[in-house]
């Protein structure tokens, strides 16, 4: 359930701090989110398949660890990133 580069590079321009932004808690944050998205609509449909619903609740794991981080060291960033990608501040 690989995001193509095409959507990969889409989801990096509009989340990167400077040019050349890969790697910062916003991308990773956006892609995870794009990820987990995608993964839920797959799993609406194929209702029996565990693997990819434990690889689904990993994802939400590591999206909840960077969005605490992300909270803790920058609040003016999070709080842009949860109105932008539609994300519920429950952290």
């Amino acid at each position: 359930m690989a995001l193509d580069t095409a959507k990969k590079i889409e989801i990096i321009k509009e989340f990167q701090r400077t040019e050349g932004d890969t790697g910062s808690s916003e991308v990773q944050i956006a892609l995870l989110s794009k990820r987990i998205s995608d993964l839920t609509e797959h799993l609406k449909i194929f209702k029996k398949d565990h693997s990819s619903r434990l690889g689904l609740l990993k994802l939400v794991g590591q999206r909840r660890r960077l969005m605490r981080y992300l909270k803790r060291t920058n609040r003016a960033s999070y709080n842009q990133l949860i109105a932008t990608l539609g994300i519920r501040d429950n952290i």
